[in-house]
């Protein structure tokens, strides 16, 4: 009789599944175990009021940039193991953007290429940054605190006296404007000027005043001048320089940017010889546009 042999069949099977205990699978987090991955969601509740929130907006970080209409940017792309520089702004217009410095336009019409002027009212502009640490294998959910870079500045006279009426134009600019904006390092570059667009409010109760508003990404530099002309109809009296210092009531015009600036002075007239050829502004105070009363 013949006898069959199991023996060393069973144990080359049971030491085939030992040896197959003893290995372990790896285990990941994600489907990505070698890099790390972003979603950013912008934060726009820090605008101003009556500012809607940008249509699109622009996320950057080591060699990717992409766009989004949404509230949150979750791109595909991988990002390996390392330091990055996350940058988000959204477009504006008048406004451009290399890397993390923003430039605003140069002026156009009369004003272009003369001066360093620039766009008097560029578009809304947000920016953030953060300094991003990316470990593989990881998700980083990051929210973007949109921060405003925009300011608006309104300047009101009102006109006093025999020659009031007679006023047709006042022509002036402001120096001491930022052109330029590091927003990773909150760095403003050399000062431009911007035109300061006056115009007469012919109805309601500011009517007869005059009125210039403008939007400045900041100001810059040691001195913010007004400096200008008031013309009168057919040339009587002639033509009168404007000048005002306002170094002082912009000192704080960079910070609170969300909250809108109008300013008031009162216009004293400075004789020369037996004539008044020169109009100086002093006593600047911020307040609202409707509270404001300058006299001249």
């Amino acid at each position: 009789m013949k006898t069959t042999q199991y023996i060393p069949i069973l144990a080359a099977a049971a030491a085939a599944l030992l040896a197959a205990s003893c290995v372990k699978d790896t285990l990941y987090n994600t489907p990505h175990p070698d890099y790390g991955k972003i979603a950013v969601t912008a934060d726009w509740s820090a605008r101003g009021e009556g500012i809607d929130i940008p249509a699109t907006w622009t996320v950057t970080m080591g060699d990717y940039t992409g766009t989004e209409t949404s509230a949150t940017h979750a791109p595909d792309h991988l990002f390996a193991p390392g330091s990055y520089t996350l940058a988000v702004w959204n477009p504006a217009e008048g406004i451009t953007v290399n890397g993390t410095t923003a430039t605003v336009a140069a002026a156009t019409g009369n004003r272009a290429g003369t001066d360093a002027f620039v766009n008097n009212a560029p578009g809304w502009f947000f920016t953030y940054t953060e300094q991003v640490s990316i470990e593989k294998d990881k998700d980083y959910p990051l929210t973007a605190a949109m921060k405003q870079q925009v300011r608006e500045l309104t300047l009101v006279v009102e006109p006093t006296g025999d020659a009031a009426g007679r006023i047709t134009e006042i022509v002036a600019h402001l120096t001491g404007a930022a052109g330029t904006l590091d927003f990773a390092t909150d760095t403003y570059g050399a000062a431009s000027n911007v035109v300061l667009p006056f115009t007469k409010i012919t109805e309601g109760a500011d009517a007869g005043k005059w009125k210039a508003t403008v939007r400045l990404l900041g100001v810059t530099g040691t001195e913010q001048l007004l400096t200008g002309e008031i013309r009168y109809a057919d040339g009587n009296p002639t033509p009168t320089t404007l000048k005002s210092d306002l170094t002082e009531a912009l000192k704080e015009f960079n910070t609170k940017k969300p909250e809108p600036m109008t300013l008031g002075g009162t216009l004293v007239e400075t004789p020369e010889e037996a004539e008044f050829s020169e109009f100086e502004i002093t006593g600047w105070e911020t307040g609202d546009e409707d509270d404001v009363n300058v006299t001249l």
